[in-house]
C-alpha cells in the first residue's frame, strides 16, 4: 500500500501539504481532487520520485510498477504502433535480454530469454498496441504514419496509449481527458474499469471521475482528507461534513462565550475565584472548532440579449468542409447537404465520433469558415458568442487582460456591436472582476496565466458582448471544476440559444434538452439521452474492432498461397486420364481428406468457440457501460480481458489451421 505519515511538501516556499497522511490500498481507484493549486500535481512527483518530502514518512511498495502520461511533446518519426509498443517496458528488457542472449551464444540463456520474451507478450504486443490506439480515436490508416507527422492534441493520445501499454501495478493519470473526445472518453473508461491495479487520477470532468474511481483524496488546506466513494459521493460527505462543523463550531462558540462570560463577570471576586480560575483552564483545554472557510465560489452571468430573431439562422442545402488547400485543388467536403434551422431559446448538443465534422459545422455557423455549398441565412440582429477550442491561442500572450477588453471594445465599436455594454476603463476592470481577474492581475500578461485563467478571460469577453446565439466548442478542456459548475449555471440562465459541442457529460446533460448526431457525412437528430449515445459509441467501437479483424484476416489468407487452384489439374487432361488413374487420383483425395479430418473438427470447434467469446464479450461490454455494484463491475473487467486474452489466442491458432489444412492438400 501507499502510505503518507505526517507528511511535509514544499515547492519553493510554498507549503503544499503539512503534516499530511492518508493511506491508499492495492487496487483501489483514487481520485485526487482539489482547487488549482492545492498540490495534485505536486503529490503525483512526489509519488513517482521526482520530489521527495521535506520531513515525514511516505512509502510506495518497491515491487510496484508504476506507469503514467509523460508530459512531453514526443518528436520521432517512428510509427504510431512502434512508439505505443515501447512503452512496454517490460517487453522492451525482454527483447534487449534476447539480443544479449543471442549475442552471448549461450543456449540456456537464449532458452530463458526467448521464454521471458514470450511471457511479456511479444506474440500479440502489435495487437494490443493498435487496440489502444484506434481506442483513443485513431483510424486503421493512421496506424503506422510516424508520431511526428500528428498535431500536438494527437500526440498526447498516443502519450496516453503509451502508459496505458505499459504493465503496472501503479498508474498515475494527469488529466488523462483534455486531449479525447466523447468516443475517445467512453472507451478510456471501459479500458481503466478493467484495470486490476492501483490509480490515482487527476480530472475536472466529475462524470469521469465518478465512472473510474471508489476513493476520492481531497486536498484542503495543506491536508489529504479520504473520502470512501466516488466524487458525487464525495460532494454528498463533504457536505454534510461542513454542516456538522459548523453547526459544531457555533455550539463550541457559544459555551466559550458563557465560560468568558463567568470568567469576566467573577475573576475579581474573592469567592468565585477558584470557580473562574477552573473556567480558564478549562477554556484553555478546550480544542478549538475551527470555522467552516467554504472555498471562495466562482459564479458568472451572461446579460439579456438585446433581441432574439426567430429562427437564429436557417441552413439550405448547406456542404460544411474546408477550401482547397492549394490553387487549383479541390474542396474538402465533410458534411454535405444540411438543410436545419436553429430556434431562439434551443440548447443543442452535438454529438458525434472523432472526425465526423462537429467543429467544422460550428466553426462555419460561426462564420470563420464559409459553406461549401448552399446557403446559411441569419436571422436580423443576430449576435454570435463563439468559444473555439484553440480559442486560448489567439489570446495574445504579450497583452493584458484589461488591453484584450480595451481591443475587444474598440472592435466592436468600428463593427457597430455596441448593444449598451460598460466601455470605461474602470467599469471593464469591475467585469473583469466579476471573473476572478481583480487588483494587479488586470495587468498580468496573458502568457504567464494557467489555462484556466486563459479560459475566464474568454468567457469575460464572449459574455461582455452580450450574445444571442452561443456556440461552444470543448469550452471546458482547462476549466476546474468550480468553473465548469459556474459555466453549467450560466448557461441554464441565459435566455438566448446553445449549440454546445463537449466531451463533459455533467455539462451536456445539466444545458441541452436536444442533440445533433453529425455522422457519416450528415447531420440528424439524436433520438435518445447520452446514456444511449455512450452505447451507441460502444457499439460502433466494437464493429470497428470486428472490421479491423476481418480485414486481417482476408491479409492473412491473401498472403496463403492458393495450393487447391495450383494443383487442380485441368478439365482436358482430367477427361483424357485412364480408368485406373482416377481411381489413384480419388485415393489420394481420400487420404488427404482423412489427414485433414482432425484439423477441419479443431476449425469448426475454434469458429464454435469463438462466436460464443463474442457473444460474452458484448454483454460484459453492455454490463461494463452501466452503473453497478463495484464488485460485479470489477469482476465483469476481469472477466472480460479473460475472454479477450482467449479471443486473440484462438484467432491465432485459427490461422494456423487454415494454413495446415492448405498445406495438407499439396
Amino acid at each position: 500500500m501507499i502510505t503518507l505519515k505526517n507528511v511535509v511538501l514544499r515547492r519553493g516556499a510554498k507549503v503544499l501539504l503539512d503534516g499530511a497522511s492518508c493511506t491508499i490500498n492495492p487496487g483501489e481507484k483514487v481520485g485526487l481532487v482539489g482547487r488549482n493549486g492545492a498540490g495534485k500535481s505536486s503529490l503525483f512527483r512526489l509519488l513517482d520520485g521526482t520530489l521527495h518530502e521535506d520531513k515525514g514518512d511516505f512509502t510506495v511498495p518497491a515491487q510496484w510498477r508504476m506507469a503514467q502520461v509523460a508530459q512531453d511533446m514526443p518528436e520521432t518519426v517512428m510509427s504510431a504502433t512502434q512508439f505505443v509498443i515501447e512503452g512496454d517496458v517490460t517487453l522492451l528488457a525482454a527483447q534487449q535480454e534476447v539480443a544479449a542472449a543471442e549475442d552471448s551464444g549461450d543456449g540456456e540463456r537464449m532458452a530463458h530469454a526467448y521464454m521471458e520474451l514470450h511471457d511479456a507478450g511479444a506474440h500479440d504486443a502489435a495487437a494490443r498496441a493498435q487496440a489502444l490506439i484506434l481506442g483513443l480515436g485513431f483510424r486503421t490508416d493512421e496506424l503506422e504514419r510516424p508520431v511526428d507527422s500528428f498535431s500536438g492534441g494527437w500526440r498526447m493520445r498516443l502519450q496516453l496509449a503509451r502508459a496505458l501499454m505499459c504493465p503496472s501495478e501503479l498508474l498515475l493519470l494527469d488529466e488523462p481527458t483534455n486531449h479525447l473526445d466523447l468516443d475517445a472518453l467512453v472507451w478510456l473508461e471501459a479500458w481503466l474499469q478493467r484495470y486490476e491495479g492501483t490509480m490515482l487520477v487527476i480530472s475536472h470532468d466529475r462524470e469521469f471521475l465518478d465512472a473510474v474511481t471508489n476513493v476520492t483524496v481531497h486536498i484542503e488546506r495543506a491536508q489529504l482528507n479520504r473520502y470512501g466513494g466516488n466524487y458525487s459521493r464525495f460532494e454528498d460527505m463533504r457536505a454534510e461534513q461542513m454542516a456538522l462543523q459548523a453547526s459544531a463550531y457555533a455550539r463550541q462558540q457559544e459555551k466559550m462565550a458563557h465560560l468568558q462570560k463567568f470568567i469576566d463577570r467573577f475573576k475579581a471576586k474573592a469567592s468565585k475565584a477558584k470557580q473562574a480560575q477552573s473556567r480558564v483552564k478549562a477554556l484553555e483545554r478546550m480544542e478549538k472548532i475551527g470555522p467552516v472557510l467554504a472555498e471562495a465560489d466562482f459564479n458568472f452571468e451572461f446579460s439579456e440579449p438585446q433581441n432574439l430573431p426567430n429562427p437564429m439562422l436557417a441552413m439550405e442545402g448547406v456542404t460544411f468542409g474546408y477550401p482547397p488547400r492549394e490553387a487549383g485543388g479541390e474542396p474538402v467536403a465533410i458534411v454535405r447537404g444540411i438543410s436545419r434551422s436553429v430556434l431562439a431559446g434551443q440548447r443543442i448538443g452535438i454529438l458525434g465520433a472523432n472526425g465526423q465534422g462537429k467543429s467544422t459545422v460550428v466553426k462555419t455557423i460561426a462564420r470563420d469558415l464559409a459553406p461549401l455549398a448552399g446557403q446559411i441565412t441569419e436571422g436580423k440582429g443576430l449576435n454570435i458568442g463563439y468559444f473555439a477550442q484553440q480559442e486560448l491561442d489567439v489570446l495574445r500572450p504579450a497583452d493584458t487582460p484589461l488591453e484584450h477588453m480595451i481591443r475587444l471594445v474598440r472592435d466592436c465599436t468600428a463593427q457597430g456591436r455596441l448593444s449598451g455594454q460598460p466601455t470605461r476603463e474602470q467599469d471593464l476592470r469591475s467585469f473583469l472582476g466579476n471573473f476572478n481577474f481583480t487588483g494587479d492581475q488586470v495587468k498580468q500578461s496573458v502568457g504567464s496565466m494557467s489555462g484556466g485563467e486563459k479560459a475566464r478571460l474568454v468567457l469575460c469577453m464572449i459574455v461582455w458582448q452580450r450574445p444571442n446565439l452561443l456556440l461552444l466548442d470543448e469550452p471546458t478542456n482547462h476549466l476546474d471544476l468550480a468553473t465548469r459548475e459556474a459555466l453549467s449555471v450560466a448557461l441554464n440562465e441565459f435566455e438566448g440559444t446553445v449549440m454546445l459541442v463537449s466531451h463533459d457529460r455533467a455539462l451536456l446533460r445539466a444545458v441541452c434538452d436536444e442533440f445533433w448526431l453529425v455522422s457519416r457525412g450528415g447531420i440528424a437528430p439524436f433520438d435518445g439521452d447520452l446514456d444511449d449515445y455512450q452505447r451507441y459509441l460502444l457499439d460502433m467501437a466494437k464493429q470497428s474492432r470486428e472490421a479491423q479483424r476481418q480485414e486481417q484476416r482476408g491479409q492473412s489468407r491473401a498472403q496463403a498461397p492458393d495450393t487447391a487452384t495450383a494443383t487442380a489439374p485441368a478439365p482436358s487432361a482430367e477427361a483424357g486420364r485412364a480408368p485406373e488413374q482416377k481411381r489413384a487420383d480419388a485415393q489420394r483425395r481420400q487420404q488427404q481428406a482423412e489427414k485433414t479430418k482432425p484439423l477441419r473438427k479443431e476449425l469448426e470447434k475454434t469458429e464454435t468457440r469463438m462466436a460464443q467469446l463474442a457473444q460474452e464479450k458484448a454483454r460484459l461490454e453492455s454490463a461494463l457501460s452501466q452503473p453497478g455494484n463495484p464488485a460485479d463491475i470489477a469482476e465483469s473487467g476481469r472477466r472480460l480481458k479473460a475472454v479477450n486474452d482467449e479471443n486473440d489466442v484462438l484467432e491465432v491458432r485459427w490461422l494456423e489451421l487454415q494454413e495446415a489444412i492448405e498445406a495438407a492438400g499439396t
